[in-house]
């Protein structure tokens, strides 16, 4: 298959399969395959960001996942936030982040700031490609 700029839900459809093919393989990044799969995942990157885009998650959503993913209570984030009683009202939407929090969960919990700013309209990128 060549790759073409997708413009239809069944070109989508076809690069999507390509890319299963191409995966199969798992081919090396710096190979004639691993090249045209590092192509085929920017072109679908490209349509996903246009027809599929994806809001980024509000604050307090964010940093409950987070939370998760590192297996964190609410005390762990007393060193980001402050007092168990800011952590609480933080986590239970009473009360806004500050910039000094912002910073400090998006250099202590990698988060990136943009979604701790919780910015309206903001988008991410769809991530399907990357499987």
């Amino acid at each position: 298959m060549k790759p073409k700029l997708i413009r239809t839900e069944a070109d989508y459809a076809a690069a999507l399969r390509h890319i299963e093919t191409l995966m199969e393989n798992d081919p090396e990044p710096a190979s004639p395959k691993g090249q045209e799969l590092e192509v085929f995942t920017l072109l679908v990157e490209h349509y996903e960001e246009e027809h599929f885009p994806m809001d980024l998650p509000d604050p307090v959503s964010a940093i409950k996942f987070r939370m998760e993913q590192q297996g964190l209570k609410n005390k762990d984030l007393i060193p980001f936030i402050g007092s168990p009683s800011k952590v609480s009202e933080v986590l239970s939407g009473r009360r806004g982040l500050s910039m000094a929090m912002i910073r400090n969960l998006a250099d202590g919990l990698a988060i990136p700031a943009d979604v701790l700013i919780g910015r309206r309209g903001s988008r991410r990128v769809s991530a399907v490609a990357h499987a």
